[in-house]
């Protein structure tokens, strides 16, 4: 056999196997990867964090008001770290305090989401809940998330939310379940309208509608899901400026693509922060929060760390 041809036969004889540990090396990296990047999920997940954002919803030569947004506590009884932030939340002295509901996970957590807003609830405040305050989660699928909004279950655990309710109502807070309310807050008037759960399809605005009321200094919206049909019947009332949750900012997002689900009909762009929307000739701000917490059965956050929001609004330009 000549040189060449045994150089060709030995070649023939490794490639397999250097074939296999390439496979076998690409598959520690992927397997590594993946674990750190579950890794990572699980502690950005409890990375909280304050976002500031102006919005420009005021009369011309109004003074700027403070509206803290609280959104997706999903306290249970062991997230006492959580606790702890909600609470120092105080310190930024807002003139009101907005909670877009998902505060409770599981049926022992009332005491700790109220030792959460502990004293935020001194402040004027208001509240709507969301399907996570009625009912318990349950284990699902993580795949499912990503084929569209979730289902309710078919044969749900009810939650104390009636505890909750109770508790927030008789500190002072207006609850915002298809009910309108007027706050005042640093001595302005402001106007609220909230609608109970989309997501569970029992917001009844229809019931409440009616165009923006020219005293107000303020006319919010307040829902848990941020559905179009409310943002168009809100928006088309001349209401200033929504807040909502319920997305969870995404939750998983890919940098530079962002969100891959609302777990509502909103597109994905808008999926968390502050932005416009606009119907027919009426154009409201909106604000949906990425949310502080996640199901306990799938306690993990990408590139979307939970957040609260402390909104100044100013003048109108």
């Amino acid at each position: 056999m000549t040189d060449a041809a045994t150089a060709l036969a030995s070649d023939s004889r490794e490639q397999p196997a250097t074939r296999g540990a390439r496979v076998r090396r690409a598959t520690a990296l992927l397997a590594a990867l993946g674990a750190a990047g579950v890794g990572w999920s699980l502690l950005e997940a409890r990375a909280f964090r304050l976002r500031r954002v102006e919005a420009p919803v005021l009369a011309p030569g109004s003074a700027p008001l403070r509206v803290l947004h609280v959104s997706d506590l999903h306290m249970t009884p062991e997230d006492v770290r959580k606790q702890a932030w909600v609470r120092s939340l105080d310190a930024l002295d807002p003139d009101l305090v907005i909670t877009t509901g998902d505060n409770i996970a599981h049926r022992d957590a009332v005491p700790g989401a109220l030792e959460a807003l502990g004293p935020l609830l001194a402040r004027p405040g208001a509240f709507v809940l969301g399907s996570n305050d009625y009912y318990a989660p349950h284990a699902a699928n993580p795949l499912r998330y990503l084929a569209g909004p979730s289902k309710a279950d078919e044969d749900p655990t009810d939650l104390p939310w009636r505890d909750l309710v109770a508790a927030m109502t008789a500190r002072g807070w207006a609850d915002l379940t298809n009910q309108r309310a007027t706050l005042e807050a640093d001595g302005r008037r402001v106007d609220l309208a909230g609608v109970d759960d989309p997501h569970l399809r029992r917001d009844r605005y229809h019931r409440l509608s009616k165009p923006r009321d020219g005293a107000a200094d303020l006319a919010l919206g307040v829902a848990h899901a941020p559905y179009k049909r409310v943002l168009d019947a809100m928006t088309r009332d001349g209401t200033d400026l929504l807040l909502a949750g319920h997305t969870h900012g995404g939750q998983l997002r890919i940098p530079g693509l962002g969100a891959l689900v609302t777990n509502c009909d909103l597109p994905r762009r808008y999926a968390r922060g502050l932005f416009r929307w606009t119907n027919g000739k009426r154009t409201s701000w909106v604000n949906v929060s990425a949310g502080l917490g996640t199901s306990p059965y799938a306690p993990v956050r990408f590139a979307c760390p939970p957040e609260a929001t402390l909104l100044t609004l100013v003048p109108r330009a």
